[in-house]
């Protein structure tokens, strides 16, 4: 009795000490969730990826860009403050000045005051360049994220994939093991030769070392979705079974054609940088136009020569006319059309790619979904192939190399069929990016 309330004494210290401020605490490991689903997985790519991270970035900062051009419409204000004390009083003017206030003891501070009142439309030129250079860094941020839910999604469907290999691998030795062990049985009573026994063995350590080899697959998968969701930390959770595949797939590629036409963000980030080269083209145009701006400038003098007055003020205009540069504007428009015209064909060479990257995805897509019902098949035949071929083996009337071959073949169908319903899915996500689906 007595022991048990100095456990229980001793246990109600250690739960109150664990509150207490310097006591020393248990260090808890962070628990990996039991199941991973696809959209778990997705949502933690799109948090913690680098890439997608420092796209969006970037796509922010180019909107900042958009201000800076803008801000050539607001009036231009700086403030003044200006003391002079001059060593020789007596002086009163000086080489390469015409007014005398610049070497006169004083003490002023003013504000100058700038306008722009038009520059034709170069501005307004560049402002529009700057909004479709920002839309087309937004767009390549949706790409980005496109792209990293296309490598989780794949990285998720090879782990599954390589798992179902795992297991089919893992039925296929322990069907051989027990096959060996029969045989061996057979053999020590005479009625096998010795022989078989070592083609039953063969393919047994055959079994062994695809099963080796499965494993090291699972596990290289699964470092490679923990890469394709952003985190160091292996993923040793269990990954959930996706949905049934779709039926089928549209009649032809044609139908995703429209689609990738409008969502391809990368299509869409040519077209906005090929608007953005023929405004800059615009604004390098205008460059020859004259620049009207409004100045003023006002101010105190609190402490001056007594020539000078107490306070000033002045209001003005300034026209400028661009007359001769040395060929500066025309060079530099030329360059900016030329730009324009190349960006133009870019987005001719980024549509010719999208045209061939949905047809070819799609026909993959078309060839895996075909494949599923040839790999269900196969197991079927490859069985009843295994099943005659033992039949025959059993009764004498065919060999071990028969026997062995028709459990090659059963093995090889059931790691096919196994793997084909994710490849199915897999390339169904491909083909969803290259219509652009996954923005």
């Amino acid at each position: 009795m007595a022991r048990r309330k100095f456990a229980l004494f001793v246990s109600i210290l250690l739960v109150i000490g664990s509150h207490v401020p310097g006591f020393p605490q248990e260090t808890i490991p962070p628990v990996s969730p039991a199941i991973l689903t696809l959209e778990q997985a997705e949502t933690t790519a799109l948090a913690n990826q680098p890439r997608l991270l420092a796209a969006q970035l970037r796509a922010r900062a180019y909107t900042r860009r958009i201000v800076e051009t803008r801000s050539g419409y607001m009036p231009q204000v700086v403030f003044n403050a200006t003391g002079v004390r001059v060593a020789d009083t007596g002086t009163s003017t000086a080489a390469g000045n015409i007014t005398t206030s610049a070497i006169s003891d004083r003490f002023a501070y003013g504000g100058n005051l700038a306008q722009l009142v038009t520059d034709f439309g170069r501005t307004s030129a560049l402002v529009s360049s700057a909004r479709a250079t920002a839309d087309a860094q937004s767009d390549i941020a949706t790409l980005t994220r496109a792209q990293v839910r296309l490598n989780v999604i794949e990285a998720y469907y090879r782990v599954l994939g390589s798992e179902a290999v795992l297991r089919a691998a893992e039925a296929a030795k322990t069907n051989r093991q027990l096959i060996s062990r029969r045989l061996s049985t057979l053999a020590d009573n005479e009625l096998r030769s010795t022989l078989d026994v070592n083609f039953a063995k063969v393919l047994e350590s055959e079994a062994d070392l695809a099963v080796v080899r499965a494993v090291s697959t699972v596990a290289q998968q699964r470092v490679r979705l923990s890469t394709a969701m952003g985190t160091s930390t292996p993923v040793t959770a269990q990954l959930t079974e996706p949905p049934t595949p779709p039926d089928s797939l549209p009649p032809n590629a044609e139908s995703y054609m429209k689609t990738a036409e409008e969502y391809r963000a990368d299509l869409n980030a040519a077209k906005a940088q090929q608007l953005a080269a023929n405004k800059f083209a615009l604004s390098e145009r205008r460059m020859s136009y004259p620049t009207l701006n409004i100045l003023a400038a006002a101010g105190q003098v609190p402490f001056h020569d007594h020539t000078l007055h107490d306070d000033y003020a002045a209001a003005g205009f300034n026209l400028n006319i661009p007359v001769f540069n040395g060929g500066l504007f025309a060079a530099r428009r030329e360059e900016a059309e030329l730009e324009a015209s190349a960006r133009t064909r870019d987005v001719q060479e980024i549509q010719l790619q999208v045209t061939e990257q949905v047809r070819d995805a799609w026909y993959q897509a078309d060839e895996a979904y075909r494949s599923l019902d040839v790999a269900a098949r196969l197991v079927t035949q490859s069985k009843e192939a295994l099943r005659l071929a033992q039949d025959r083996y059993e009764a004498a009337l065919g060999s071990i190399v028969e026997l062995n071959e028709a459990q090659l073949n059963e093995t090889s169908a059931e790691i096919t069929n196994a793997d084909s319903t994710y490849t199915y899915l897999l390339r169904r996500a491909e083909l969803d990016f290259a219509a652009g689906l996954l923005n």
